[in-house]
């Protein structure tokens, strides 16, 4: 049988599975091991087992777990409440004030524990209220808290990147350099366009009325707030960028650190330590499938020598080698738009990287596309994941369509990203040369 029907048949049967419904690793285990007896022979089964020791012997992987837990940790400790209280003093007087201080407070919640989920959940139920009780636009409150959330997808330590980095065999340390600035300019971009339009437009965003202002004295007293999240950030980024603790060490210290502040918040109990765990165990269970599972994939993909025959394909096309990354990154927008981000890079990972390898572009530029890609894939109707997240916390009057209608702005700003990020590549590779160059 000729490679490329082989290959038909083993994309053709991967998105049929998908279609009726069977979980992601399940799907690229069984396609891989069927394909590999078929056209293999018994003789290559010995690759299944190596191929999944391999996937779970990764130091990197253990960073994992660790940061799960800080974020199941963060989500009951109050950390969150008490820097939104903090937030709400400082920024409440300004117009828009609350929603970039929702943005920012998000930012440093990605940078505690590296997921999004919880952010959205945590400021779902604190910060978004407080807008909406304050006469702010529904649309730019929702918009503000959808897209702040995604920052845990850039501003390490991601969960994601982790991830990208297992199945890609980069380095995860240069891939957090990497995302580090292109996650600040997000950041920036959400900031400037809540301030310009709450500026253009006051309606949407009033400052607070005079009575509710806080006083300088209580501005200061809720500073406290802000102390202990610091001192996690500080632990967790500071020891990854000083080069003191690799990823996985700094995870532990973090994990340390968010059980130590909810202990001095009195919000840790048996019960919820355990329920941590619980779910923490959970998630690294799916994740480990995941991971061994593409990595199976990936083994029986290049030994059928399906990867040379699309490196073979890509090379033909009469378009130039930008013009193939430009394909990639859109291919990869329409995939956001009906598939979740973990099987975006399950599936896309093993046949774009050789490509871009080939084409002589930098692979670690070409990560931090993929990852500000990922965060519109977990925004773009239909189905987003984060959208039904925000569905889950918001007020039951607030419809899916009015979901859609508020993150289209904060999607027009990622792609305005990754445009900066794709003509200008030094914003993703400027940190990690000058960090290992020194």
């Amino acid at each position: 049988m000729s490679i490329e029907l082989i290959s038909l048949l083993l994309f053709g049967s991967i998105f049929l599975l998908f279609a009726i419904g069977l979980p992601i690793s399940f799907t690229l285990g069984a396609t891989s091991v069927i394909f590999l007896l078929i056209f293999l022979g018994t003789s290559h089964l010995l690759m299944v087992a190596t191929s999944l020791y391999g996937a779970m012997t990764r130091q990197t992987l253990m960073a994992i777990p660790l940061f799960i837990f800080m974020g199941n940790v963060l989500a009951s400790s109050g950390i969150a409440r008490e820097f939104f209280t903090a937030m709400y003093n400082w920024s409440g007087p300004i117009r828009g004030g609350l929603a970039m201080g929702t943005e920012v407070l998000c930012g440093v919640f990605a940078a505690m524990c590296g997921t999004t989920e919880g952010a959205t959940v945590t400021m779902g139920v604190t910060a978004l209220p407080a807008m909406l009780d304050h006469g702010y636009d529904k649309n730019l409150a929702i918009g503000s808290l959808a897209s702040g959330a995604l920052l845990g997808i850039l501003i390490p330590p991601s969960i994601l990147a982790i991830l990208y980095a297992s199945i890609s065999g980069t380095s995860i340390g240069k891939l957090y350099f990497a995302i580090l600035v292109p996650g600040l300019v997000l950041l920036t971009l959400y900031i400037l366009y809540n301030g310009i339009r709450c500026y253009m437009q006051p309606e949407l965003a009033p400052a607070l009325p005079k009575e509710e202002r806080p006083s300088w004295q209580e501005k200061f007293i809720s500073l406290k707030g802000i102390a202990l999240p610091a001192l996690i950030v500080f632990a967790v980024l500071g020891g990854i960028y000083s080069g003191a603790t690799t990823p996985t060490e700094a995870a532990g210290v973090g994990a340390l650190g968010v059980v130590i502040a909810a202990l001095i918040h009195r919000k840790l109990s048996w019960t919820k330590l355990k329920e941590a765990l619980l779910m923490t165990v959970r998630l690294t269970g799916m994740v480990a499938w995941l991971i061994m599972c593409v990595t199976l994939f990936a083994h029986v993909y290049g030994c059928l020598g399906i990867q040379q025959l699309v490196q073979n394909i890509v090379a033909a096309l009469p378009i130039s080698g930008f013009g193939i990354i430009i394909l990639m990154q859109l291919s990869i927008f329409l995939l956001g738009m009906v598939i979740d981000d973990v099987s975006i890079i399950l599936i896309c990972t093993p046949i774009y990287l050789p490509i871009v390898t080939s084409l002589g572009f930098d692979p670690l530029w070409f990560a931090v596309l993929f990852m500000v890609n990922m965060q519109c894939a977990w925004m773009t109707p239909p189905y987003g994941f984060n959208l039904f997240i925000v569905k889950a916390v918001v007020p039951e009057w607030i419809t899916m369509v009015d979901i859609y209608r508020a993150v289209i702005p904060f999607i027009g700003l990622q792609i305005a990203c990754l445009l900066l990020v794709m003509f200008i590549p030094g914003i993703a590779t400027w940190l990690p040369s000058m960090i290992i160059a020194r």
